[in-house]
């Protein structure tokens, strides 16, 4: 018969994930295994936000896609996807 355990008696050991150490601190709303986009997009979104940020802050499209290892176009595609060109 298999049992479902409470865990203070498991064996659990929280490693985290490259996001954040623990998973039982983690401060995003949704484990980025349980989000349907997964592993990658975790830090596509935070690439994402930053992209946006700089260019309100005026950095040329160009330096953008330089520093993010992106293309131009890519650059336009997140600006233009949330309304920012």
């Amino acid at each position: 018969m298999d049992i479902d355990r409470l865990p203070e008696y498991t064996q659990y050991q929280d490693e985290g994930c490259d996001l954040h150490p623990s998973c039982l601190g983690c401060p995003l709303p949704l484990c980025r295994y349980d989000d349907p986009g997964g592993r990658r997009s975790g830090p596509r979104a935070f690439r994402d936000r930053e992209i946006r940020r700089l260019r309100r802050l005026g950095h040329p499209i160009p330096a953008l896609a330089r520093r993010f290892g992106i293309s131009t176009r890519t650059v336009h595609r997140i600006l233009r996807r949330d309304g920012y060109e």
